[in-house]
Parts: C-alpha cells; structure tokens; sequence
C-alpha cells in the first residue's frame, strides 16, 4: 500500500485582488456612490465567474473607502478580467492591491 498516494495534493495559495476607491465624505460615501460599487461589483463577479478566474467576495464600506475583494488561483489573471470595470468607476485617488500568497508578496496599482 502506497502512503503517498493517500495524501492530499498540496492546495496552492488563493491569491487576491483588493481594490480601494475614495469616496466624497468621509464616512460611506453618497446613495449613488454605494449603487454604483454594487453595480460594478455586480459586473465584475458575471466576469470573473465567466472567465473561470475566481470569485468576487463583496465589498466594504466606512472611513470615506470603498473596498472590494475578490480571489483566485492567479491575481494577474484575476486583475485582467477586472480591470475594465475597475477603472470605470469615477472614484479617485484609487489603487488595486495584487496579492500573491503572503502579504510580502504584493503589488499596487494605481488606478
């Protein structure tokens, strides 16, 4: 009997696309700011989950940010599905947190 193959195969580390988007107050931002994160997010996740690239998995609001996380196997390919919508929204200063493995691995991009 072979132990080895009773092993499970080693899950590789679900890496991260973490975008941040200022809003106009500093609390959670206006009715129409907030529609407007759910109306993207909405798209991003029929992108993504088209794509096969990972899971859009909500946002956050308060201190005057909008962020949304979503996850996957690869954060590049996660990003490149997402990118259009994410520089669609009007909400500036913003960037985009890439997340591969740990959080010494991780890159921004300016939006």
């Amino acid at each position: 009997m072979d132990m080895l193959a009773d092993l499970p195969e080693p899950v590789a580390p679900e890496q991260a696309v973490i975008a941040h988007y200022r809003l106009s107050d500093d609390q959670y931002g206006s009715r129409s700011e907030r529609q407007a994160i759910f109306d993207a997010e909405r798209a991003m996740t029929a992108a993504v989950e088209g794509a096969g690239a990972g899971e859009v998995d909500g946002n956050e609001f308060g201190g005057g940010e909008a962020v949304l996380y979503a996850y996957g196997a690869d954060a590049e390919a996660l990003f490149k599905v997402m990118e259009p919508t994410l520089r669609s929204l009007p909400f500036r200063p913003a960037y985009v947190v890439l997340r591969q493995g740990s959080r010494e691995m991780e890159s921004r991009v300016d939006l």
